[in-house]
């Protein structure tokens, strides 16, 4: 998934990580041959990079990005109380991300990754949804489930 750059940060060992617009962060070194990117060793090509994609394996496999914090919950829903917005493909915020908590009985999650995914989510289970990422929730057995907002705490 294609994530936009928001800012860099140094890890323990000094090597610089991208901080995405999706709350995950990446390495990015200059590793010739294997990793060609002479800009990272500069504030001036840091700087530069601010704002360019850059791909998000993390997002791809659907992985919560750590140190978030709940700022709100939506539900528990039914079938009788779901919202209709969430049975049409919507979005969640930049720089939020959801988590389906279901309650008990059974829901399919579609989510338009590449390729795109359905899965089934049961009592006890819980599922991340990536910001911007155009997804949907179905019943599959009659139940309920909660959807919380995470994001990261403000420094």
């Amino acid at each position: 998934m294609i994530r936009a750059i928001d800012g860099f940060r140094q890890d323990e060992e000094g090597d610089w990580a991208a901080e995405l617009s999706c709350l995950h962060n990446q390495h990015v070194r200059h590793i010739p041959p294997f990793q060609e990117r002479p800009w990272v060793n500069s504030e001036a090509g840091r700087t530069g990079r601010l704002g360019s994609p850059i791909e998000c394996p993390l997002c791809d496999r659907l992985e919560l990005p750590a140190d978030l914090e709940v700022v709100r919950t939506a539900g528990p829903f039914d079938a009788g109380s779901m919202p209709p917005g969430l049975q049409r493909s919507h979005l969640v915020a930049e720089r939020t991300w959801g988590v389906l908590r279901v309650l008990d009985g059974a829901v399919v999650f579609s989510v338009e990754t590449t390729p795109p995914r359905r899965i089934r989510v049961s009592a006890g289970e819980e599922q991340p949804i990536p910001p911007g990422v155009p997804h949907l929730v179905r019943f599959e057995e009659d139940g309920h489930f909660s959807i919380d907002f995470l994001r990261r705490p403000a420094s």
